[in-house]
C-alpha cells in the first residue's frame, strides 16, 4: 500500500512549483522578447503599457494592463524601459513600494551619466528594491535561441533577497545568472555592452603596427632596392610575395610573444622570492591577452598556408619554372637532384606542417566550449607544453628556410637583415630562457615559490 502511494505522489504533479507573475513595463523588441522567454519558461507575464489593446507582437498568452493595474498583479517588475522615461513611474511610487524593480536598460556612450541607470532608478523610488540584470542580453538572442555568446547574465543589487528572486528568473530561462555584488557594481555592467572586443586592443594594434613594419620592410627590400640597383619591376610582389613573408613572420613572434609574460612573470618571482606581490600593471595586461595574440597569430599562419598553395598558380612562379626547363633543354643538360636541398625542403615543410597542427590544437582548446571539458592538468599541459613545441617546430621551420641567409653578403641589402632573420630574434630568447629556467637549480625554488615559499616573508606584501 506504502509503495503504491509513493509511486502515485511521484507521478501526481508538483503544484509548488508554480512560477510567479512578472511584471515587464514597455513593449520594446526586448520587452517583448523577454516576456516571450519566460512564457515558455513558465511564468505568467502581464505587460504594463500606456495603450491597452492587445497588439500581435505581445506575446499571445500575456496580459496587457495600465502601469498601475500590471505592477499590482507581481512582486517583481522589470523595467524594459529607457532612462529618460524613467519620470512616469515617480506617480506609481506608493504601488511599487517594496517590490523587486529589474533594471535592464543600457546607455549610448560610456560612462554617459554621472550615476549608473540603476542606481538613478533607486534614488528616484527610495522604497523599491532595484536590482541590475539582462542588460547583457540582446532580444535577437533570446527570440532566436542562440544564447551561447550571452548566456552569462550580471547581476547586482544591495537587497540579497531581491537579487536572490532576480537570479531565480536567470536560471529559469536557461541562463547562468553572475552575482556582481551591491548596486556600486551597476555601472561596470552597464559598461559591458559599449565595449568593443575590449581584450582585443592591444593584440590587435600590436599586430597592425608589426604587420606595417615589416611589409614596408620587405617593400624596401625586396621592390625598391630590387628596382633601384637591378632595374628589375616586381612591384607585384605587394599582392602574394610580400604578404606570404609577412605572414609567418608575424606568427611566430606573436606566438613567441604569447610565452613572454610567462618568463617575465617567473624571473620577477625568483627575483623577490615571494608570489604574493602584485606584477607591474603591463605585465598583468600582457598576460590577459595572451590568448587573443595566439589566436591572432594562428591566423596570420592560416593566412601563411593559404598563400604558400596558391603560389603554384601565379604567373610569375610559372616563368621562372618554364625558364628553367627551357635553360637546361638549350644546354643540353640537365640539373642532377641535390639530394642535400632535397633533405632541406622536405626537413622544412615537414616541420612547418607540424607546427601548423600544434598551432591549430593550440587554438582549438582555447575556445570555451573547448576548454570547459578539461580539467586544469590537460589545459596547461596543451597550452604550456605542446604550446613551447608548438614554437620550438615553427622555429627550426623558419631557421631550415632562412638560416642559410645569416652568412650570405647578398641578403644584407643596404646592409639590413633578411626579415626572417629579425622573426628568430624574439622566438630564440623566449626559448634560450626557458631552457635555462627548466633547469633543477633554477626549477626548484621557482616550484616552491609558485607554492607558497617566500624568502623574506616580512617583506611580503
Amino acid at each position: 500500500m506504502n509503495k503504491n502511494s509513493s509511486n502515485i505522489m511521484a507521478l501526481a504533479p508538483n503544484t509548488s512549483n508554480k512560477r510567479e507573475t512578472v511584471c515587464i513595463f514597455g513593449t520594446g523588441d526586448f520587452g517583448r522578447a523577454l516576456g516571450h522567454k519566460m512564457i515558455q519558461s513558465g511564468y505568467p507575464v502581464v505587460y504594463g503599457s500606456r495603450s491597452t489593446q492587445i497588439s500581435n507582437l505581445i506575446p499571445k498568452d500575456a496580459e496587457v494592463l495600465s502601469h498601475a493595474e500590471a505592477a499590482q498583479k507581481a512582486a517583481i517588475i522589470i523595467i524594459a524601459i529607457q532612462r529618460q522615461h524613467y519620470n512616469f513611474l515617480i506617480p506609481l511610487a506608493e504601488i511599487l513600494h517594496g517590490k523587486v524593480l529589474v533594471d535592464i536598460s543600457n546607455n549610448l556612450k560610456l560612462n554617459q551619466y554621472p550615476e549608473s541607470n540603476a542606481e538613478y532608478l533607486a534614488q528616484l523610488l527610495p522604497g523599491s528594491r532595484v536590482v541590475k540584470a539582462f542588460n547583457t542580453v540582446s532580444a535577437w538572442a533570446l527570440q532566436s535561441g542562440t544564447l551561447d555568446a550571452s548566456r552569462q547574465v550580471f547581476v547586482c543589487g544591495d537587497d540579497v533577497e531581491a537579487k536572490q528572486m532576480v537570479m531565480n528568473i536567470v536560471r529559469a530561462l536557461g541562463l547562468t545568472p553572475l552575482d556582481k555584488g551591491s548596486l556600486l557594481a551597476a555601472q561596470e555592467i552597464e559598461n559591458y555592452p559599449l565595449q568593443l572586443f575590449p581584450m582585443w586592443k592591444l593584440p590587435i594594434f600590436l599586430s597592425l603596427g608589426l604587420t606595417a613594419f615589416f611589409f614596408f620592410y620587405c617593400l624596401a627590400l625586396d621592390v625598391i632596392y630590387t628596382y633601384i640597383y637591378e632595374k628589375n619591376n616586381f612591384s607585384f610582389f605587394i599582392a602574394i610575395t610580400i604578404p606570404n613573408r609577412v605572414c609567418p613572420v608575424m606568427a611566430l613572434i606573436l606566438l613567441a610573444l604569447v610565452y613572454v609574460p610567462g618568463i617575465f612573470a617567473a624571473i620577477i618571482q625568483l627575483y623577490r622570492g615571494t608570489k604574493y606581490r602584485r606584477f607591474p600593471d603591463w605585465l598583468d595586461k600582457w598576460m590577459l591577452c595572451r590568448k587573443q595574440l595566439g589566436l591572432i597569430a594562428l591566423a596570420f599562419a592560416s593566412l601563411h598556408v593559404v598563400f604558400t598553395l596558391v603560389s603554384p598558380m601565379r604567373a610569375f612562379v610559372n616563368w621562372r619554372m618554364s625558364k628553367g626547363i627551357i635553360s637546361q633543354a638549350l644546354n643540353n643538360k640537365t640539373e642532377p637532384l641535390n639530394t642535400t636541398n632535397a633533405w632541406i625542403s622536405d626537413s622544412y615543410l615537414s616541420l612547418g606542417i607540424l607546427g601548423f597542427f600544434l598551432f591549430v590544437l593550440l587554438g582549438i582548446t582555447s575556445l570555451p566550449s573547448v576548454s570547459n571539458n578539461v580539467n586544469w592538468r590537460e589545459f596547461r599541459f596543451v597550452q604550456s607544453k605542446l604550446g613551447y613545441l608548438a614554437l620550438i617546430l615553427c622555429t627550426a621551420h623558419t631557421l631550415v628556410y632562412g638560416g642559410k641567409w645569416f652568412l650570405s653578403p647578398s641578403a644584407y641589402k643596404w646592409y639590413l637583415p633578411n626579415i626572417y632573420m629579425l622573426s628568430l630574434v624574439v622566438p630564440c630568447a623566449v626559448l634560450v630562457v626557458k631552457f635555462v629556467l627548466i633547469f633543477p637549480c633554477v626549477d626548484k625554488p621557482l616550484t616552491q615559490i609558485r607554492q607558497g615559499w617566500e624568502r623574506n616573508p616580512k617583506h611580503s606584501e
